[in-house]
């Protein structure tokens, strides 16, 4: 028996798995989708010497909150623990979230993170990350020495 290859449908194939494996780390606007945690959303912005990081928090409490900072890395979790409750009549409707997400953000320079301040207001997270000296746009002079021939 003779099988006709078609490599459009291997692609199709590769084009799907890499779908599914980036479903889990897309960033929604809320931390629960689908019954599942979900990582916050993260805004990040580099000047010359400061690397700011906003990350998207709702309905999270300050005290649920874990951030540690290293020199190359941010790695923020935490636990959303909220419930709604909603009367109509005779009708008591309560919606329970809960979840546990952990999420690494990996920086592009070295930082102080000795130096580092956090603001946290109305779920919305401003973390200032002062980058080392070293990683700082430095000019450089190169001396040149001749070479003999």
């Amino acid at each position: 028996m003779l099988v006709r290859y078609n490599p459009w449908q291997d692609l199709n194939a590769l084009e799907r798995q890499i779908n599914r494996l980036f479903e889990d780390t897309r960033v929604p606007s809320t931390l629960l989708q689908k019954g599942r945690a979900r990582v916050p959303a993260v805004e990040l912005q580099e000047s010359e010497d400061t690397i700011y990081l906003k990350l998207e928090l709702p309905g999270i409490e300050e005290k649920d909150l874990d951030i540690q900072v290293t020199e190359k890395a941010v790695s923020i979790s935490g636990e959303r623990k909220s419930e709604t409750k909603t009367e109509d009549k005779s009708v008591t409707k309560t919606e329970l979230s809960y979840g546990r997400f952990q999420r690494i953000i990996p920086l592009s320079a070295r930082i102080r993170n000795t130096d580092v301040t956090a603001e946290y207001k109305n779920g919305i997270l401003n973390l200032t990350l002062p980058k080392a000296e070293t990683e700082k746009n430095k000019v450089v002079k190169v001396n040149l020495t001749k070479s003999s021939v």
